[in-house]
């Protein structure tokens, strides 16, 4: 994600141009705010009558509306308070809900290499974390900025009404306290990234840990994990101390240089010439109003530190919703599907590295027609088929299915009429009828849903399940056997109408008699299907109507199981020695 770096403010009006979208909402939260922050200022004048005609000179009209005054105040002030506080709680959520929706809705339409290159703990950092640092920016963001500079600039106002001599002195200050603020605000910003990758890494190792319990406990790993994750957490900690021990020191300080102009105030307020000049009710309420800037201050400098820890995450956020998603110029719609597939001349090397995964690979599959990908690790094999789908898209040579380029496809419609089952199963955590059913299959009947767990032999454990169809599976299917879990996905496949079929070792966590099973469904039910099948077992593609060699990123043989075998080449060598090795068990 190459994304120029943006400036503070940008990334701020961008958070705020979120809320903008909830006006009517800001508006009246806006008016809560100024109301709100109009009392302090209010305040700080009654003390001036109250002194000098209340106190000191007896003034009865004074005396009576006075106390009416002071409730009037509070009064507005709390009803303000509510109403602000409220409709900017409202605007916060909406903006929190909108760009998780936003950032989710991304993620989903990112590239493969995208999810290859990043952790799952960053992504999932991307939907929490930084959302809810966002979610600061926009609550208390706004409030402090509308509230609190209001404030301050009615009591700055007051000041100079009742001595503008004594405000320009205190004003002396001020190009400390922006010294003290802008250094405050760098460093903050760029512990603030530093602390956001941290958190990812805690997630990724809790994630992985998580993932990979059962690996961890057969292994004795629970120290390393213990240690890896207490390195990250301590790191994390590490960095969160050191931004706190910055907003703490810098927020007393600027406190304190405030404390100082105060003291210089009473000092030079108490000289003889100043008190000829100033009653003690005015006096009082220059004094009140400066002491009721120390509040507004120390949360505008306070804000300093939330707002840089929201601007970095607002820039991994828009980092990610401005970066590329997946390619999908196509404008054809390719309704009916026959099934015909070719590649032409197709190469391929993954993005960012010079190793060619797939060379010189020119193939023409009819339509049903079962095509087998055996070889080595590393030959090419799952590369070839991810090309279908246009997880990946090929430098050099072209793929058409139906006589039509894949990149000239919707991607929607491409993947529409392809079904896939790898040997990374994946589930959710959802029912077993939502499984098998998934995505545009929702809502299909369920004789038909029935009819393809049966196909894939997935029905008489379903049927012994608590609630049938209707069980819960957990995450990834946990409640389940990496055997059922299978069966779930095939019988996922097996449903779809799709008229490809993409086998990637999709029997490979079956015993014998549920491969067998699974084995002469597939036969069966798929005779009309493009399929291609990945198999390091070559018991199980022997049926195969073509059988592809692969080595190096090439097809270095093609035939029928017996025709391969006469040949005598490296197919005939896989099978003797995978024949030679199942012998000797």
């Amino acid at each position: 994600m190459n994304i120029p770096r943006t400036t503070g403010l940008q990334v701020y009006r961008r958070l705020i141009g979120y809320s903008l979208t909830y006006g009517h909402y800001l508006l009246l939260a806006i008016v809560g705010l100024i109301v709100s922050a109009i009392t302090q200022p209010l305040f700080a004048w009654i003390l001036g009558p109250l002194l000098d005609k209340a106190i000191l000179q007896r003034d009865q009209a004074v005396i009576a509306w006075l106390p009416l005054g002071i409730l009037g105040i509070f009064l507005l002030r709390g009803a303000a308070m509510f109403v602000s506080g409220y409709y900017i709680g409202l605007v916060g959520r909406q903006v929190t809900k909108t760009l998780r929706d936003q950032v989710f809705a991304h993620l989903l339409r990112m590239p493969v290499r995208f999810f290859e290159n990043t952790s799952s703990g960053k992504l999932l950092a991307y939907v929490s974390y930084y959302i809810d640092q966002v979610a600061n920016a926009s609550i208390r963001g706004i409030t402090s900025l509308v509230q609190d500079s209001v404030t301050i600039i009615g009591l700055l106002a007051l000041m100079f009404y009742q001595s503008w001599q004594l405000t320009l002195a205190t004003l002396v200050i001020a190009p400390l306290i922006t010294v003290v603020v802008v250094y405050a605000t760098r460093r903050l910003r760029r512990l603030s990234h530093k602390v956001q990758d941290s958190v990812g890494q805690v997630t990724q190792i809790a994630n992985e840990m998580i993932r990979g319990y059962k690996v961890v406990r057969i292994f004795n790993g629970e120290q390393y994990e213990s240690q890896r994750f207490s390195a990250a957490n301590e790191d994390n900690i590490n960095l969160q101390m050191k931004r706190m021990v910055t907003e703490l020191l810098s927020t007393p300080l600027v406190q304190f240089m405030v404390a100082v102009a105060l003291a210089a105030m009473v000092y030079i307020a108490t000289r003889q010439s100043t008190l000829e000049t100033l009653s003690p009710g005015t006096f009082m309420s220059f004094i009140m109003s400066m002491i009721l800037m120390l509040t507004p201050i120390r949360n505008l400098t306070q804000l300093n530190a939330q707002l840089q820890t929201a601007i970095a995450a607002g820039e991994g956020i828009f980092e990610l919703l401005d970066s590329q998603t997946e390619r999908d110029n196509g404008t054809q719609v390719l309704q009916q599907c026959r099934g015909e597939v070719e590649f032409r001349d197709v190469a391929f090397v993954y993005p960012e590295t010079d190793k060619t995964v797939l060379r010189n690979i020119n193939l023409k599959v009819k339509p049903g027609e079962k095509i087998a990908l055996v070889g080595k690790s590393g030959s090419g094999k799952t590369t070839l088929v991810n090309l279908l789908p246009r997880f990946h898209d090929v430098q050099t040579g072209e793929i058409r299915l139906d006589g039509v380029l894949l990149q000239d496809i919707r991607l929607r419609d491409l993947r529409s009429h392809l079904a896939y089952v790898g040997q990374d199963i994946v589930l959710f955590n959802d029912s077993v009828r939502n499984n098998i059913a998934y995505g545009d299959m929702r809502g299909m009947q369920e004789e038909r849903i029935r009819a393809a767990a049966e196909a894939a032999h997935a029905l008489e454990f379903i049927e012994k399940l608590p609630q049938g169809f209707d069980t819960l599976i957990g995450d990834n299917g946990v409640m389940l056997s990496g055997g059922q879990r299978q069966r779930l996905s095939i019988a996922r496949a097996i449903l779809s109408s799709a008229q490809i079929l993409i086998l990637d070792e999709a029997t490979s966590a079956l015993d014998t008699e549920s491969e067998r099973h699974i084995q002469a469904a597939l036969d069966r039910l798929l005779e009309n299907r493009t399929t291609f099948m990945i198999a390091h077992r070559l018991s199980t593609i022997e049926n195969a109507d073509r059988i592809l060699v692969m080595q190096d990123g090439e097809i270095i043989e093609s035939g029928k199981h017996a025709d391969l075998l006469v040949q005598n080449g490296q197919y005939a060598r896989l099978h003797a020695l995978q024949f030679h090795d199942e012998a000797s068990t």
